[in-house]
């Protein structure tokens, strides 16, 4: 684990927004299209906002939520949502979104037809996560009904998560598939998720989800 500081979350958008740009340049002359793996939450609002105006190939560009709520994208609580606000606009809005939701009761409904999508582009090729102060990333949450599942050598693609006091279930790419990322970024802020982070790295990844996805991760944090 690597872990790269800014001086304010200004600058954190923007250098990090250049990083992804440069590692998506990387994989886009290599490969004919390329996946690229992105979180919901506040955070990586700005870093979206630099990142849709650069210049880049994106209509080979598959993006993908590293996890998502079962609501309806329309919906406010929708992780998709924010992606087709922030992310796939401007120059961005020529990527091939994946969705993570499909109209169903219950997740696991339709598991198998949102896997079918995802299977062919995999494996991730630039993967962005954040952490909450709990140390989960994704919906790898710490207590959630399927953990262990999800954290398993062979989970498999998405996993649906249930945890206690949560208003939807979620569905979350497992930790094998988000650790199996050519390119593995991951956005913090404040004092509190940074000494998270650090303590995360000695801990069981039951006990810290985060843990199962920091080898050769680069750390991206601003006060």
């Amino acid at each position: 684990m690597n872990i790269i500081d800014y001086p304010d979350a200004e600058m954190l958008a923007i250098g990090l927004a250049d990083e992804l740009a440069s590692a998506l340049r990387t994989a886009l002359a290599n490969e004919e299209r390329v996946l690229f793996v992105v979180p919901g939450g506040t955070t990586p609002g700005p870093i979206f906002d630099a990142l849709c105006e650069t210049s880049l190939d994106w209509d080979r560009v598959d993006v993908l939520l590293s996890d998502e709520r079962w609501r309806p994208e329309v919906h406010v609580r929708s992780n998709t949502r924010l992606i087709r606000e922030r992310l796939l606009t401007g120059r961005a809005a020529a990527a091939r979104y994946l969705p993570l939701y499909a109209k169903a009761a219950e997740p696991e409904e339709v598991l198998a037809e949102l896997e079918a999508n995802i299977s062919p582009v995999l494996p991730i090729d630039v993967c962005l996560l954040g952490m909450g102060e709990d140390m989960h990333t994704a919906s790898l949450f710490p207590g959630a009904d399927n953990l262990e599942d999800a954290l398993a050598r062979r989970a498999p693609i998405l996993v649906p998560m249930r945890v206690d006091g949560a208003e939807e279930p979620r569905v979350t790419l497992s930790a094998r598939v988000l650790n199996g990322a050519v390119a593995k970024h991951l956005v913090i802020t404040g004092d509190k998720k940074r000494r998270a982070v650090e303590r995360a790295q000695h801990m069981r990844a039951v006990e810290a989800p985060v843990a199962a996805v920091l080898d050769d991760m680069t750390v991206h944090w601003a006060p």
